[in-house]
């Protein structure tokens, strides 16, 4: 299957993100693979090809319908891979009917159902896996071949109208700067849809609130023997500012809608304490109230220790997509009505987490994510299933399809 046989192909490209790095892209591995793909866009017909300087990549194709008020819509996914395993010599292969059982890796590694039961939903399904090393990059290089394998598909198939499509491919996406330098401007679409989901029928057009806090404590040092009434131990500070938030709020106690506070990075010594939060909810008053009380929780320390002991910078990383996706939920009607004519059973939810689109809505670009199919995203467990990627190309194409029967 041309699908399956592209989506292989893309996991030989490592293309691992990096957190550490200033450049754009983070790593220049990545443009090794934009520039294949901006070959493989270019043969396959592709008008509109164009693969800018910073690593993104956008092609168009062209609509085949005379409807003037056809809405262009766009679809995007990004290219990078986390930084969290590596995405180096991956070796995909496919299980075959898979029947419930253990899945044996390579020698030593399995993967189980007793460990990842949701291989349990995917029974008589042909399972792409790692050989237990790597991960597989099905986040996302599954959404780039099931947009591309579409865009094939409904080239070749001249009797399914639709409007121009746009196809957008970023860098940076796994470690938050898949969008800052998207041209939404030269993307040029009413709407557009990540397919950067789960597993099959996620329809996601909520996410959290977010902001990063960092909090300094100023200690002084003074040799413990004789330090009554002048050491201010900045570890212990640490502690007591911890200790000030909700202990029953941190992503180990929440989910769904539940909002939280993560310390991600704590560096002490006696003189100078530094922890790095982030925070997180769906709510956008809740999520404001969660600042304020970051702020008091420093105030009371310099009432209670000094002016100038302790210090925060709170800065927003990005909102939740559903303030600008609601007053357009014609953009997630299609996509419901789409599902339902590919055999799918939607299932909206909220996304614990961030997106691209999320991002790109709040830039003008109503930007909902669906499921590209993969699962256990970022570990040497990730699979998908063959016939999830071939729904996610059926929803795809109905979406363009319903997209150009739609007068705004």
């Amino acid at each position: 299957m041309e699908l399956i046989e592209r989506f292989i192909e893309y996991t030989k490209f490592d293309t691992q993100s990096s957190e550490d790095s200033s450049t754009v892209p983070s790593t220049a591995k990545q443009l090794v693979f934009a520039e294949y793909l901006k070959k493989e866009l270019v043969r396959e017909g592709f008008d509109d090809v164009y693969l800018d300087d910073k690593g993104y990549l956008y092609a168009t194709l062209k609509a085949n319908i005379k409807n003037s008020n056809a809405p262009v819509i766009g679809f995007i996914s990004h290219y990078d891979t986390s930084p969290d395993c590596s995405g180096a010599n991956v070796k995909a292969h496919i299980i075959n009917n898979y029947d419930g059982s253990d899945i044996l890796l390579s020698q030593g590694i399995v993967s189980s159902p007793k460990k990842f039961p949701e291989l349990l939903n995917h029974v008589g399904e042909d399972l792409i896996v790692t050989d237990g090393h790597t991960l597989l990059g099905a986040d996302d290089k599954a959404g780039i071949a099931e947009i591309v394998q579409a865009m094939c598909y409904l080239r070749d198939h001249k009797e399914i109208p639709h409007g121009d499509i746009r196809i957008a491919f970023n860098p940076d996406e796994e470690i938050g700067m898949g969008a800052h330098h998207f041209d939404v401007e030269k993307f040029g679409c009413q709407w557009a849809y990540t397919m950067d989901g789960g597993d099959v029928g996620e329809l996601e057009y909520e996410n959290f609130n977010a902001a990063s806090a960092k909090v300094e404590i100023h200690g002084v040092s003074v040799h413990p023997g004789y330090a009554k009434g002048k050491m201010v131990n900045a570890n212990r500070l640490a502690v007591e500012f911890a200790a000030m938030l909700p202990a029953d709020q941190t992503p180990e106690t929440t989910e769904g809608y539940e909002g939280f506070f993560h310390l991600i990075g704590m560096h002490t010594n006696t003189e100078l304490a530094s922890l790095s939060y982030i925070i997180r909810d769906h709510d956008r008053q809740s999520f404001e109230a969660r600042k304020r009380l970051v702020a008091e929780c420093v105030d009371k320390i310099n009432e209670k220790y000094g002016d100038g002991t302790a210090t925060v910078e709170i800065k927003d990383q990005y909102y939740n997509m559903k303030e600008k996706i609601e007053p357009e939920m014609h953009v997630i009607d299609i996509v419901l009505r789409a599902m339902q004519e590919s055999g799918v059973t939607p299932k909206v939810q909220p996304i614990r987490g961030g997106t691209d689109g999320a991002q790109l809505s709040f830039r003008g670009l109503p930007c909902p994510n669906i499921f590209a199919g993969g699962v256990n995203f970022h570990g040497p467990y990730e699979f998908i299933s063959v016939q999830s990627m071939q729904k996610a190309m059926d929803v795809i194409i109905n979406i363009c399809r319903i997209a150009g029967e739609y007068n705004e």
